[in-house]
């Protein structure tokens, strides 16, 4: 019988203790305080921007952007220019070798990677109770594997990461602008945004954003990008499901109501919509905020 002879695999970034998971919905102007621990921290700033402080440093973490905090590294944040975030926070235990090349690191996510930080998500919403909880709580129906498929999307989003901490600052679509640009980038989605909220109860298009805007699909949807982390029809849809949200967390409205004022064809096409967004129904998303209070 043939001797065959295993090679073991080696790990880069082991992951093997979560701490935290959270997905939060700051309000206008908010502000932390700060912490220090000894583990890793990952904030990806999901919508509007954030100031954050880490260690002797002030960084801006702009939309569809990540920032590293090392272990017993103090770090605090603060909204930007009054905007209303949305961050995603992951805590982990991490000693591999390799990790200290996230030190005083921000990157701008990929789609690919933006997508492992949502399987992040997802996988931890069906192997933890939601909303998280620290410590957290593991769910009795979660799937087989559930755990384990965290730890890969987590562990693959900072091999992804790892692979090009030696490229340029950022890939060749995301060049540096002039001041007078970076300004006329941020007033036209500015304009863009305001459309879309005076008209947030129809199908908007991106031909007719860019008729209303006077800019070509093209310069539209680089602007917009840019500026915000978000392709233009994504960004709207998300708009769309965060006044379903509000609307939900005020109980002034039932769910066919909404879906009514906000344009879906139907309430089924909307409570699918919101679920592919936010990962629950509008049913679950109610019960989580009932869970809050």
């Amino acid at each position: 019988m043939a001797d065959f002879v295993r090679t073991k695999l080696e790990d880069a970034l082991p992951i093997r203790e979560i701490i935290t998971i959270f997905d939060f919905e700051f309000a206008r102007g908010y502000t932390f305080r700060g912490e220090r621990h000894d583990f890793w921290e990952l904030v990806y700033a999901d919508k509007g921007e954030i100031t954050v402080q880490a260690g002797e440093e002030t960084r801006v973490l702009e939309p569809g952007s990540v920032i590293f905090h090392k272990p017993n590294e103090f770090h605090s944040f603060y909204a930007s220019s009054g905007t209303a975030p949305n961050i995603v926070v992951v805590t982990f235990d991490c000693q591999a070798e390799a990790m200290r090349r996230f030190e005083d690191r921000v990157c701008r996510l990929r789609d690919e990677e933006r997508n492992l930080l949502s399987g992040v998500i997802r996988e931890g919403k069906r192997a933890f109770r939601y909303p998280f909880e620290h410590p957290l709580r593991r769910r009795e129906d979660a799937p087989a594997g559930s755990e384990q498929r965290l730890r890969i999307y987590l562990e693959l989003l900072l091999l992804e990461l790892l692979g090009r901490l030696d490229e340029p600052r950022e890939e060749g679509a995301a060049r540096l602008l002039t001041t007078a640009q970076a300004n006329e980038n941020a007033e036209l989605v500015r304009r863009v945004i305001a459309y879309m909220e005076r008209h947030i109860g129809r199908t908007l298009t991106l031909e007719e954003i860019g008729r209303e805007a006077c800019v070509t699909k093209t310069r539209l949807k680089e602007a917009f990008k840019r500026q915000t982390g978000y392709a233009v029809m994504q960004y709207f849809i998300r708009l769309r499901i965060d006044r379903a949200k509000t609307a939900i967390r005020e109980r002034n409205a039932n769910f066919s109501e909404i879906s009514e004022w906000l344009g879906f064809s139907s309430v089924h096409v909307f409570s699918r919509t919101f679920k592919k967004t936010t990962g629950m129904t509008p049913t679950e998303y109610a019960r989580s905020v009932q869970a809050r209070v």
